[in-house]
């Protein structure tokens, strides 16, 4: 746990939060300021700040809800769809450092766009960068 984070305080229950599920090793709530109705996080009880830091278990269990949650999530509020998301580090938006997955339920006409937009503009690659970037991420 970290002192500083909010999201181990609410692990804790030092911050009250509406939990919707919870394992062992996980807890799911909505967030406090919604991007829509509905809107819920997804946590490891563990604090890891990206996730690349979760071990291969905690990151299935995190998944493993997440799975289970969004369809649930989608029905409770009549949504059309979801956009699933996480923001792992400052740079993309991660304002919490600790890892969580966003359950955004979308509607029909609700102004938001799709993830792709997430980025701003994007990058005009030939192949030879595209091969780079690929042999670098398999290192």
């Amino acid at each position: 746990m970290s002192d500083d984070c909010i999201f181990c305080s609410i692990v804790d229950g030092e911050i009250p939060a509406r939990t919707v599920t919870e394992t062992n090793d996980v807890i799911a709530f909505l967030d406090a300021n919604p991007l829509a109705v509905g809107h819920t996080l997804v946590i490891p009880k563990a604090h890891h700040t990206h996730l690349g830091d979760l071990p291969a278990d905690l990151s299935a269990a995190v998944f493993e809800v997440v799975s289970d949650l969004t369809p649930r999530v989608q029905t409770a509020v009549e949504a059309d769809a979801a956009t699933v998301g996480i923001n792992d580090g400052a740079a993309a938006g991660q304002e919490v450092p600790h890892v969580h997955v966003h359950i955004v339920p979308r509607f029909e006409g609700d102004g938001g766009a799709p993830i792709h937009a997430v980025a701003g503009d994007r990058p005009d690659l030939d192949d030879e960068e595209l091969d780079g970037i690929a042999e670098a991420i398999r290192g």
